[in-house]
């Protein structure tokens, strides 16, 4: 397939008066038209920093110091700012972990989806306020047509991220990225909106980069995960593979902390330790110091990644069940 995006080698680094911060340190995927990629970790390995460098929206002192952003083709890395804001809402939409910081509170629905629409084209506003409306039937939104002069605080949080999903659809774009859209929402309400989110990617042929930290909602979501750790990809492969095989310890490691997986009054298994600062990682593989299956040779050097058929892993000791 085709990839709409591919990243290949992206770093991003944050200066401080020490040394630089390496939030994402040559991250490299592709996704392609259709597909879903689930991108999870814990807080702090760099997810979101990779979304925000995809559309160039690390501010200062953040910066892409290195690496490939190509979206169908164009190099979107060190683009000029008119570029970036013709692609940014019309090709590639980006959903956020807070509605409220797509929505304003004080402009009424109907106000910011037409503004967005005409942001980016030509068209008659009675036009737009019908698309504006179309897109919130689409997301299931009742009586689209009379809250379409609603305000952000009328609506509940779940209802909220359902506008700001209408939002992103409003020029069907080609690739979405979400930043943990749905986090901060009950069990019910995030149910009902994966649904959506995947009835839509499947309807209108949209790539999907769907930033977690919970395997359980990617597990029933993507196509493929990829799996952060300090600022790099440690594991990545198909879903079921994934999830079903994982080969990196700290893959393992995060489903033996799921709830759903442990035994009716079996105790959780949660990874040991913090994750390191960014500041200061230890040397070798990041992960060794937290690792049940750390050796002397991974504090020697990073490892660097092995590839079996569509499944890629950074580890000296790969857990059995991945080869099996």
């Amino acid at each position: 397939m085709v990839a709409v995006l591919q990243v290949e080698g992206l770093q991003t680094w944050f200066g401080t008066k020490d040394a630089p911060v390496r939030a994402v340190d040559g991250v490299s995927f592709s996704v392609a038209r259709g597909e879903i990629l689930g991108l999870v970790g814990e807080s702090g390995s760099g997810k979101s920093i990779t979304g925000f460098s995809i559309l160039g929206l690390v501010d200062p002192p953040g910066r892409v110091v290195g690496g490939r952003v190509l979206f169908q083709g164009q190099e979107l890395v060190g683009a000029p700012p008119e570029t970036l804001r013709r692609i940014r809402g019309k090709k590639i939409a980006m959903i956020f972990q807070d509605p409220m910081m797509t929505l304003n509170p004080v402009l009424s629905i109907e106000t910011q989806m037409v503004e967005a629409v005409l942001a980016h084209d030509d068209t008659p506003r009675a036009e737009a306020r019908a698309r504006a409306r179309d897109a919130l039937g689409l997301v299931g939104i009742p009586s689209p047509e009379e809250r379409l002069g609603a305000y952000p605080h009328q609506f509940s949080g779940g209802m909220r991220q359902r506008v700001a999903i209408a939002i992103a659809l409003l020029h069907k774009p080609d690739l979405i990225i979400a930043d943990e859209p749905t986090t901060a929402l009950d069990v019910t309400i995030q149910s009902q909106i994966l649904f959506e989110v995947r009835r839509l990617a499947d309807a209108f042929g949209m790539a999907l980069v769907w930033i977690s930290h919970d395997l359980g909602v990617v597990a029933s979501l993507a196509d493929r995960v990829a799996v952060m750790y300090a600022g790099r990809i440690v594991e990545s492969g198909g879903v079921d593979d994934i999830l079903d095989r994982p080969a990196h310890p700290y893959t393992r490691g995060l489903l033996d902390a799921l709830p759903a997986t442990a035994r009716r009054g079996e105790r959780l298994r949660p990874i040991p330790g913090m994750a390191p600062a960014p500041t200061a990682r230890p040397s070798g593989c990041a992960f060794r110091t937290r690792c049940f299956a750390a050796g002397p040779d991974c504090a020697a050097a990073e490892p660097e990644p092995t590839r079996a058929g569509e499944r890629q892993w950074r580890c000296f000791h790969p857990l059995a069940e991945a080869a099996a």
